[in-house]
């Protein structure tokens, strides 16, 4: 009985906690997959099974290459390739994120290092920072270490930050996220449009660039809301002196409307899907 009021307790704050929750058997199961699911998770941290993917992201008036986004994807020996979706809110859960992120960043700044070296026109390199990394008390100093091994310059990269997480603790935020932008890291914002922002705050924020979520981009050909939505991102960045950038493009209908309304630079299938190293090197770069 004890077990089974823990596992409906479990389901309650996970739904976002005030409220009540009865138990049914399915949970026992989910309850058993999440175990199995954190145990095998731990294992890829210490067994070093994570290799990071770069999505291109493209100019669509000269259709060059500009810069790419890091993305994380999980190895497992058994399954394979594991998207971020399905581990990354159990990693968040458990404080894991904090390794992982660190593992993507050192990782990350190490690559970029190497293509600089070789030469390679990859504009700047952008990483997605979790809100619990961001507030963890040792985040700056882990960049500027990271940055120093790696011989990585700031100018190289750009973090990714959700706009839902910044407007958690908003203070906070304008601090470290000042300091990043003062050290020469460039910030955009993930997701914008989902996350209810204040544009009082988005003012203030050291923000150099709005990312339009896919969800609005899915439905461009068909929704009028979509499209309004879409039109009224592009334009408020214009207007803060931001660049903008559109996800999950995939048709040419999605690409030239967005080119149509001003914003050049895309992201998603339609150019790109995320690739290991070696296919950016021998399919994108030519390295």
């Amino acid at each position: 009985l004890l077990k089974n009021a823990d596992t409906a307790m479990y389901k309650a704050k996970s739904q976002g906690r005030n409220r009540y929750q009865f138990y049914t058997d399915d949970m026992t199961q989910k309850a058993l997959q999440r175990v199995i699911l954190e145990t095998n998770l731990r294992k890829a941290i210490s067994n070093d099974e994570f290799e990071v993917y770069y999505q291109p992201q493209v100019d669509a008036i000269d259709e060059k290459v500009v810069s790419m986004e890091a993305l994380i994807r999980w190895n497992n020996p058994e399954k394979g390739l594991i998207s971020p979706i399905h581990f990354i809110p159990l990693a968040e859960d458990t404080g894991m994120i904090i390794d992982i992120d660190n593992w993507v960043m050192q990782s990350v700044m190490k690559q970029v290092t190497l293509w600089h070296a070789s030469k390679a026109d990859i504009g700047r390199v952008s990483i997605n920072i979790s809100a619990i990394l961001l507030n963890y008390k040792d985040f700056m100093k882990h960049v500027k270490e990271s940055l120093k091994t790696t011989k990585c310059h700031p100018e190289w990269l750009e973090f990714e930050v959700t706009e839902s997480h910044i407007m958690r603790d908003t203070q906070a935020s304008i601090e470290i996220l000042n300091e990043i932008s003062d050290m020469g890291i460039r910030i955009s914002i993930d997701d914008f449009g989902t996350g209810y922002s204040s544009l009082a705050y988005l003012k203030k924020l050291p923000i150099d660039k709005l990312k339009i979520d896919q969800s609005f981009v899915k439905d461009l050909t068909t929704d009028e809301n979509d499209r309004e939505i879409v039109r009224t991102i592009i334009s408020m960045a214009k207007n803060l002196n931001m660049s903008v950038i559109a996800e999950g493009v995939e048709t040419i209908e999605q690409k030239e409307f967005l080119v149509e309304n001003g914003c050049n630079t895309i992201q998603g299938y339609f150019y790109y899907k995320p690739l290991n190293v070696d296919d950016i090197n021998q399919n994108v770069l030519k390295v």
